[in-house]
């Protein structure tokens, strides 16, 4: 089992886009021990755009996303080299690769990432991955890294994942606002910190905050993933960490019945492309009895899709109960909503009795 050790941007770089040398050797230093002890080892880095905007002088974070990318062509390099070489200074190989949200929503981009991800680890060798900025765009990046670092951690079936951060744990409130802020060192369930003000706003230098630290920990938890929020800073606390040392951070805790990968995957991964909107009936249907969504219960339908997109499965309140894989373009379900299957296969006599199969649907 692979733990995955994800890196933000403000741990790697200073604010001004300085690699931080003492902490990446420390990190280095921490994951090649728990290389050397017999853990598979992923790592998860940001910092590239935030280099790049140190090499080009620029200053401060760009706004437009071509600079954004732009920035981050110039920095990933010598990220990724600086990492390498820690590593070979322990006799440990790495592997680079950039992902993107797209890489993570085609299914077959996903398998296949995943078994190159794989063979690498059956090679001993540390992956080190970052998100390929040079090719997102705005509407498809992960925030700072968390989301993929989640990705990347229920793609290898992890047994941990580690979020290192410029904060030590989850606190119940902004402690840089709110002197009476106190840490939150366990959560066991997601519903106990849903008032907490969890800061959503990022650094100069970084896109996360800790509420995309929140929702990646949702994300691997609910595919069985224990994971830790802590500082990357700290001496140690990265080790200590991912041995489950409950004094280090903010521990969440994963699900008894973690959700299969082809339904995490759906549910985190795959892009939703439209919604259809479903009646009283098939909301029970679907919500209480396991079923398949048919034609007959659905009412409306927005947005434009091909079969075999994702969409969103939502009451006519507008509450999304589900999310599938259609099994009709947006064109054909608005033509068959609301008819009982013998009128649908009159009217395509080849089509489906399934709008949506409850084999690639997940409830939300």
């Amino acid at each position: 089992m692979a733990i995955v050790l994800k890196i933000g941007s403000n741990v790697a770089t200073d604010e001004r886009g300085e690699l931080r040398e003492d902490v990446l050797a420390s990190i280095t230093d921490q994951a090649a021990a728990l290389h050397k002890g017999g853990n598979d080892v992923v790592l998860v880095t940001s910092g590239a755009i935030s280099r790049g905007i140190n090499l080009l002088g620029l200053s401060g974070r760009p706004q437009a996303m071509d600079e954004l990318q732009a920035s981050s062509a110039v920095g990933q390099g010598q990220v990724y080299r600086r990492y390498d070489e820690l590593f070979a200074a322990h006799g440990v190989k790495t592997a680079q690769i950039l992902l993107t949200f797209g890489d993570m929503s085609a299914r077959t981009n996903y398998v296949n990432a995943r078994r190159t991800l794989k063979k690498l680890l059956e090679w001993h060798v540390v992956p080190v991955i970052n998100e390929n900025d040079t090719t997102a765009t705005d509407e498809i990046t992960f925030g700072d890294n968390d989301f993929l670092a989640a990705q990347v951690a229920i793609l290898v079936r992890a047994s941990r994942l580690v979020l290192a951060s410029d904060i030590d744990s989850l606190y119940t409130a902004d402690p840089n606002k709110d002197e009476s802020a106190t840490p939150v060192h366990r959560v066991d369930d997601f519903g106990e910190i849903a008032g907490l003000e969890i800061g959503d706003s990022a650094t100069a230098i970084g896109s996360g905050g800790m509420r995309s630290k929140v929702v990646a920990a949702e994300m691997a938890t609910a595919g069985g993933i224990p994971v830790v929020v802590c500082s990357g800073k700290k001496d140690g606390a990265i080790a200590r960490a991912a041995a489950g040392d409950e004094s280090e951070g903010t521990h969440f805790t994963p699900h008894d019945q973690p959700d299969n990968s082809f339904k995490l995957w759906l549910r985190y991964a795959k892009e939703s492309c439209g919604t259809i909107v479903i009646d009283a009936g098939a909301e029970r249907a679907l919500t209480g009895q396991g079923t398949s969504l048919l034609p007959v219960g659905i009412v409306d339908v927005t947005g434009e899709f091909s079969a075999g997109d994702a969409v969103e499965i939502a009451t006519d309140g507008g509450h999304v109960v589900a999310k599938g894989i259609v099994n009709y373009s947006s064109e054909e379900l608005r033509q068959i909503k609301g008819m009982k299957l013998d009128a649908v296969q009159r009217l395509m006599p080849r089509a489906t009795d399934e709008a949506v199969h409850r084999d690639h649907l997940v409830l939300t």
